[in-house]
């Protein structure tokens, strides 16, 4: 009954929004937690009826600190874009300017030039030539002559005072993005710091989580518990998958598909897990915070945290297909979301309790599991 309370806790929950104040006031409530139940640990260790009741209290606590790692690394991530869009504006601003700049030379020079050319030309005033009785053929040629050099220079001046406003729309833009990425590497050192404050604290609540499992039996228990949680998920997935739109499934890319991240295969498809349990997909041994990929088009119908696989993200690819990230830092698309081929869902983690990054994954076909490398080239 537990772990179906579990499990349904784990569908129903949410990525929480907080504000700072917030996140320090759970980050610390946890903590408390944490202490009193290893006091409790300490009591009653060679109890293992009570030794059961602290591991599912640290299994839910667990789940709480990797889902704050999850809110906080999500947020870094997100910053890290806004700075590369910023990095990106502002070398666009820069490359603008100097085009600017080197058009104003080139105004200032014309300019310049025609008011030496008027300059040398003298001061021709229509009624002393009138008075002078030049021939009016002469005059009328003069005058359009100067016609023309004025109205050249009133175009050069209003080019110039264009070029001029342009490039101080250009110079007030750039301070302005400047100061917007000032705020954000700031922002970002926060971020940075509150991330590592949630994974000191699951590394805590992990320890104290490994010392519950005292014998190879318990931790084969304990792989049976999170197995039926992954496959009772499956077969909510499946149902969910009746509502989606028809989409084409994998059958024609096999072997064509991209693998979801760059990793070392670590634990490969069939092989054996522990006792009689084997791998229903692969781990890729990859670095914390890279980027994982949809493998195919698809729709999310599952995005949350699971027993035993931590941050789970699952696909449905239509006729019967779907695959599955596991062990997540944290997810980038929620239930709904449809996705394109390559797009990034997710982030590298350790969640689930690994003590080393990398990505567990899955590919099934109504619900039972398929090895990816036949999907995957």
């Amino acid at each position: 009954m537990n772990i179906r309370l579990s499990i349904k806790a784990s569908l129903v929950a949410g990525l929480l929004i907080l504000s700072q104040p917030a996140l320090s006031s759970d980050l610390e409530r946890r903590q408390s937690e944490l202490k009193s139940i290893q006091a409790q640990i300490n009591k009653q260790q060679s109890a293992l009826q009570d030794t059961g009741k602290q591991r599912e209290k640290l299994v839910s606590l667990l789940k709480s600190d990797e889902k704050a790692i999850a809110e906080a690394a999500k947020r870094v991530n997100a910053t890290k874009s806004e700075l590369a869009a910023l990095d990106a504006k502002l070398v666009e601003l820069n490359r603008r300017q100097q085009q600017l700049d080197t058009l104003r030379l080139s105004q200032q020079q014309t300019l310049s030039k025609q008011l030496s050319s008027a300059y040398l030309a003298g001061n021709h005033d229509y009624s002393k030539m009138l008075l002078n009785q030049q021939d009016p053929a002469s005059i009328e040629r003069l005058l359009a002559y100067y016609q023309y050099l004025n109205k050249a220079r009133t175009q050069a001046i209003d080019q110039l005072k264009q070029t001029l406003s342009a490039l101080n729309e250009i110079r007030s833009s750039q301070k302005d993005k400047q100061q917007q990425l000032n705020a954000l590497v700031i922002t970002q050192q926060e971020q940075a710091k509150r991330l590592s404050q949630e994974q000191s604290q699951r590394k805590s609540t992990l320890t104290e989580l490994q010392r519950t499992l005292s014998s190879k039996a318990e931790e084969l228990e304990q792989l049976q518990i999170e197995e039926a949680s992954l496959k009772r998920i499956v077969e909510q997935a499946l149902l969910a998958m009746k509502d989606t739109p028809a989409m084409d499934g994998l059958d024609a890319l096999k072997g064509k598909l991209g693998w979801p991240t760059k990793g070392r295969v670590s634990a490969s498809f069939g092989s054996s897990r522990s006792g009689r349990l084997n791998w229903k997909g692969i781990m890729l041994a990859a670095p914390e915070g890279q980027n994982v990929n949809a493998v195919a088009a698809g729709q999310v119908i599952y995005a949350d945290w699971l027993r035993g696989f931590g941050m789970v993200l699952v696909i449905d690819h239509g006729k019967g297909y779907m695959s599955l990230y596991g062990h997540a830092q944290a997810l980038l698309k929620a239930p709904g979301d449809l996705v394109k081929t390559g797009e990034a869902i997710a982030l590298v983690g350790r969640s689930g309790g690994q003590t080393e990054p990398g990505l567990y994954f899955e590919v099934r076909h109504k619900g039972q599991a398929v090895d990816p490398a036949r999907y995957c080239h």
